[in-house]
């Protein structure tokens, strides 16, 4: 079973951003996956569903918020390299 999360907010937030209810609904939903990918709380596919994006979708438009695409931290990094380059 889904869970809902409602959040209240007037007509003056959506006229400030220029958004529709639809859009800013969207655009919310998508924030709040792309800082949770970001902090490492969800995998990409899990923070694409959250959002309601395909899973290269949602990494591909992350830049657009300012979030890598990669969340790797540095040294598992280093071990994915490693491992890509020696098996």
């Amino acid at each position: 079973m889904g869970r809902i999360l409602t959040i209240e907010y007037g007509d003056e937030v959506l006229l400030g951003l220029g958004l529709s209810a639809e859009q800013f609904s969207e655009e919310a939903r998508f924030l709040l996956a792309a800082k949770l990918y970001e902090l490492g709380k969800l995998t990409s596919g899990q923070a694409a569903r959250l959002c309601g994006k395909e899973r290269v979708e949602f990494l591909l438009a992350l830049p657009r918020v300012g979030v890598a695409v990669s969340n790797l931290r540095p040294e598992d990094a280093d071990a994915e390299i490693e491992f890509a380059r020696h098996g």
